[in-house]
């Protein structure tokens, strides 16, 4: 089975729900742009100050992607 990464964006302040949520319409369509089979994406709110943005990943594409998108961080994904 290959491994998983879940690349991650932060989004801090008053409007992080919103603007993670919206980047993640982003992280979509950059996905559908480039034909990628990569189908996990999602956002998460922490608190009413911190949001996060994320796009699932295998080893083959994690670079491409990483340099493409710049996420601020990855961790291994475990579902």
């Amino acid at each position: 089975m290959e491994r998983k990464i879940k690349l991650i964006w932060d989004f801090r302040g008053p409007t992080a729900a919103k603007t993670a949520e919206h980047h993640e319409i982003h992280l979509k369509e950059f996905i559908d742009i480039e034909k990628l089979p990569l189908k996990i994406t999602g956002f998460e709110i922490r608190n009413e100050m911190y949001a996060i943005a994320y796009m699932v990943v295998t080893d083959d594409y994690m670079i491409a992607v990483r340099d493409a998108l710049k996420p601020h961080r990855g961790e291994i994904y475990q579902e």
